[in-house]
């Protein structure tokens, strides 16, 4: 069964969040097949912990704004700043260092997960 629309709605919200702040790699997966924890995950990257803690902030913001609230359940890793897990149930939010994006690779460890299209409004559109 794949991913709900409530969960694709907050993975897309998250993921407009996470590229309001120049993340970079924004991925969303839909893991509903693979886990019963969850129905998706977004993956988004930073070049330092500064920006990974602003787009946490910004990933929460947005999602609070929602005409159905959503709050993490969980947050986990805010102190360090090199990757921080938001989880909202319905979604799963990985916000890394590049450098912790690049050893733990979860786009490959998931690879067998259909990808969710996320495209930034703010992106010219193709000629």
């Amino acid at each position: 069964m794949p991913a709900t629309e409530r969960a694709i709605e907050l993975a897309l919200t998250a993921a407009q969040a996470a590229a309001d702040k120049k993340a970079e790699d924004i991925v969303i997966l839909d893991v509903a097949d693979q886990l019963v924890i969850t129905d998706a995950f977004l993956v988004a990257s930073a070049p330092n912990e500064r920006q990974v803690l602003s787009i946490v902030d910004a990933i929460e913001e947005r999602l609070a704004q929602l005409p159905e609230k959503a709050k993490p359940v969980r947050r986990e890793g805010e102190r360090g700043g090199r990757w921080v897990l938001l989880d909202y149930v319905d979604i799963v939010v990985h916000v890394q260092h590049s450098e912790e994006r690049e050893f733990y690779q979860l786009d490959r460890l998931w690879k067998d997960c259909p990808v969710i299209e996320f495209v930034d409004r703010d992106l010219p559109a193709p000629a």
